[in-house]
């Protein structure tokens, strides 16, 4: 397995990752130590020249590490086949303790590495390097998790065992597994999309703010992160669901296989290059003061904001965009329930009594015994026992497997 190539690349670019960064980490030590602006001496003139070597080979390093994270996952889903009981990237990832602990430190150095982007593109702006130490002391500061990074997915593949039998993302992200996925896969749907809504919207007002006076830089880089963790719980609770057209199905990595059209590696790329953005805009706030910067400052905060704004409203058009057209219904009214039980019990929905095949109305059934009262739409069911859009698919085989894998096997339809 470790001689897949994906898994050789991640490995080769992780490894020239770690060197590039730790040969640059050197550097920095020394510019921090000995950089002084208003020397005109050899020493000076020397790391003057260096810091643009130096800034160079980070903003390539970095820009690899980005892509690293997708190749990362990529790969976590591509190799899924070779391992026992996993489906997608989500399985593969269970797979030893590794895994996952791999993927945050990816998700933080992505972020990390992205604000170390922003601020050197704007140290390079100004005519006296003017972020060059707070540039070298946020590289310092990033350096460990690369290398740790680097060492955690070593270990990972080097572990990987396809004889190991692991579990798949519908155990690990359904709302009866322990664990903080099934705490956020329970939550509510309704108050959940609202609080989505409300967020993204909140951010976006907050981005525009900022593109059209300049002010309230800070709020908005703390909106843009509590909408990117916003929308990350909200992927997992509500949005995967209409993206797989099924009430159960938390995972967040199958939306980036061929059959929902990859769709993940669009979604997620808008959540982070928001996050970063908004957060870049907060980072330089602090040095619009600067003589050097007065003008570039201000400049770049805008258009940061205006990317943060446009990503963000991408990302809520995709998301509503498929909520609407899905056949899956979640905010149907619960109060059906009692009604639903009614039908149930006199032989309607469910059971062998005499109208148990014919259904001329829609009703709804919402499941509640899990805490995650999803509301499942029962319709079209017809005489012929098969389902309204014309697939041919004979309801009862495909309600009754869904049910059982709600656990709801008191429950069924008969043919």
């Amino acid at each position: 397995m470790i001689l897949h190539p994906g898994i050789l690349a991640l490995m080769l670019s992780s490894l020239l990752i770690s060197v590039a960064v730790a040969y640059a980490a050197s550097w920095a030590v020394a510019i921090l130590g000995r950089w002084d602006p208003a020397s005109s001496s050899e020493l000076q003139l020397g790391l003057e020249r260096r810091t643009y070597l130096i800034s160079t080979i980070v903003s390539y390093t970095f820009a690899l590490q980005l892509c690293s994270l997708f190749l990362f996952i990529h790969v976590a889903d591509q190799i899924s086949h070779l391992i026992v009981g996993a489906m997608c990237a989500a399985g593969t990832l269970s797979a030893n303790s590794f895994g996952y602990p791999t993927l945050l430190l990816k998700v933080a150095t992505f972020i990390l590495g992205g604000l170390w982007l922003l601020l050197n593109h704007a140290d390079n702006r100004g005519y006296d390097y003017p972020l060059i130490r707070r540039k070298y002391r946020l590289l310092l500061f990033i350096v460990p998790f690369v290398l740790i990074e680097t060492v955690m997915q070593a270990l990972f593949f080097l572990k990987l065992r396809p004889d190991i039998i692991t579990s798949c993302c519908g155990a690990l992200f359904s709302a009866g597994s322990p664990g903080i996925a099934s705490e956020i896969a329970a939550m509510l749907p309704r108050p959940t999309m609202v609080a989505f809504y409300f967020c993204i919207m909140a951010t976006i007002t907050a981005a525009m703010l900022v593109a059209r006076t300049g002010k309230g830089a800070y709020l908005f880089a703390m909106m843009s992160a509590a909408a990117g963790a916003v929308s990350l719980v909200s992927l997992l609770s509500f949005i995967s669901l209409y993206y797989y057209e099924s009430p159960s199905h938390h995972c967040p990595f199958c939306i980036l296989q061929q059959e929902y059209g990859h769709v993940g590696y669009l979604l997620f790329p808008l959540i982070l290059g928001a996050m970063i953005a908004g957060l870049g805009t907060g980072l330089l706030q602090p040095f619009r003061e600067q003589q050097s910067l007065s003008r570039i400052v201000p400049r770049l905060q805008r258009t940061y904001a205006t990317a943060a704004a446009l990503l963000l409203l991408i990302w809520l058009a995709l998301v509503t965009f498929e909520i609407a057209t899905s056949n899956l219904v979640l905010l149907d009214q619960a109060q059906n329930l009692p009604e639903t039980r009614r039908l149930h019990a006199a032989g309607t929905v469910g059971g062998y009594g005499e109208n148990s095949a014919v259904v001329t109305e829609t009703h709804h059934y919402a499941s509640w015994e899990r805490g995650w009262g999803t509301a499942l739409l029962l319709q079209g069911f017809r005489s012929s026992g098969r389902f309204a859009d014309g697939k041919g698919l004979p309801v009862h085989h495909r309600f009754n497997h869904f049910l059982s894998s709600l656990g709801q096997e008191s429950l069924h339809c008969a043919p």
